[in-house]
């Protein structure tokens, strides 16, 4: 049994990327919540994510 507050390894999956917009989906003209701006938040978001998975679950 895993620890308090620590998850089992099979049910804390390692984060999956996000997938990157299409090269089409920008339009160019300046938008508030543009695709590429959604795509580095979600970008950072994965990476803090992986972090934290990875002091979880430290390799060998």
């Amino acid at each position: 049994m895993a620890a308090p507050g620590t998850a089992a390894p099979e049910h804390d999956p390692m984060p999956v990327a996000p997938e990157p917009p299409d090269p089409n989906a920008c339009c160019h003209s300046g938008c508030a919540h543009c695709v590429e701006d959604l795509y580095a938040e979600e970008r950072a978001a994965y990476f803090a994510a992986l972090a934290a998975w990875q002091q979880r679950h430290p390799a060998g």
